[in-house]
């Protein structure tokens, strides 16, 4: 076992506080990683709020460095430049891991927090700590050229996006509607741009539309107008949903054209549809979360060939309540990331 430190939950119902915990030596196909910059997601609010299995350390999309590799590892070594998600094991003999879409393990992927880990059931701590050893399938090189404090939240918000845009056969020419310019929204609109789509952005704020503009959008649409909405019936083939509250998805039903998708990345506890607005063109609802190997690596490829990363305050980790705080209030453009060096 090795020490560490990082900021924990200590109690049911408090605020992250300094910790120092182990981690566990390293088994043949681990890696250990000194954390860089780690992504404040707003799943970690979630998180935090719930906690009851106490202490629990945040965090689940970061970078960092090698700092150690397990004898079986050969695809790194000390001193690599490296990322990783919210998903650090899975079975690996589902049909799912077999297709490497460790997301829909059927037993349940391992978390990079919450939970346990699989093979020893000790607890698992998240990335708002000085170091991590991950599996190493689960690990991905760092592409050059980017920022890497921009690409922490590609591990998690990138690749949640990342991964229906290309399921739904997002390219050249299709018409998308984003809902929600946050930390999901805001890179929804930079990849379906990259891959050649039409944008537009759905918010309830106007104060919001030169910002979805700047990121590339080529229209936005104020939700809250049911003249905006009425003449963006039937407009898009591709919805992604980003809200993360419940919502009434009706109206965004509505605007897709004829066999049109509508993704939800919001997780609610259940949501609440107009039946009648399914039937009136043969549309879908499908809801998605986080993706795996293939599609990570895809999404962190096509990255670096379009320069691609988040849009980022970065904010020293001792003032991890700081940007917890101000994410539940949503003043952040668009991501806070922790600085953990």
């Amino acid at each position: 076992m090795t020490t560490t430190t990082g900021y924990a939950v200590l109690t049911p119902g408090g605020r992250l506080e300094p910790w120092t915990f182990e981690r566990r030596d390293l088994r043949p196909d681990d890696v250990r990683i000194r954390i860089t910059f780690c992504g404040v997601c707003h799943s970690d609010l979630t998180a935090i709020a719930h906690a009851s299995d106490v202490p629990l350390v945040p965090g689940h999309e970061f970078v960092g460095e090698v700092a150690a590799v397990g004898s079986s590892v050969t695809t790194f070594q000390p001193g690599d430049a490296v990322a990783v998600g919210n998903i650090v094991d899975s079975c690996g003999e589902c049909v799912a891991c077999r297709d490497e879409e460790e997301s829909y393990c059927l037993e349940f992927p391992t978390l990079t927090y919450g939970g346990v880990d699989r093979r020893d059931g000790t607890p698992r701590h998240g990335a708002y700590s000085r170091e991590m050893v991950v599996r190493d399938h689960f690990v991905y090189a760092l592409p050059q050229g980017l920022d890497p404090a921009g690409v922490a939240p590609l591990m998690c918000a990138g690749i949640t996006v990342w991964q229906p845009l290309k399921r739904y056969g997002v390219g050249e020419g299709t018409r998308v509607g984003v809902v929600g310019l946050g930390g999901l929204g805001h890179l929804t609109v930079k990849f379906a741009k990259a891959l050649g789509a039409q944008v537009a952005v759905f918010t309830t704020s106007e104060s919001k539309r030169a910002d979805a503009l700047a990121l590339g959008a080529d229209e936005v649409v104020l939700s809250t107008s049911a003249d905006q909405m009425a003449a963006h019936a039937n407009a898009f083939d591709v919805v992604i949903d980003t809200a993360s509250g419940p919502h009434d998805i009706s109206p965004y039903v509505l605007t897709l054209d004829f066999d049109g998708t509508l993704c939800m990345l919001g997780i609610p506890p259940r949501y609440e549809v107009d039946s009648m607005a399914l039937l009136r063109g043969r549309r879908r609802i499908t809801a998605s979360g986080s993706g795996g190997v293939r599609d990570t690596r895809e999404m962190l490829a096509f990255a670096a060939e379009h320069g691609i990363t988040a849009d980022v305050e970065v904010l020293p980790a001792e003032r991890v309540q700081e940007a917890l705080d101000r994410l539940a209030k949503n003043d952040v453009r668009w991501r806070f990331v922790l600085d953990l060096r």
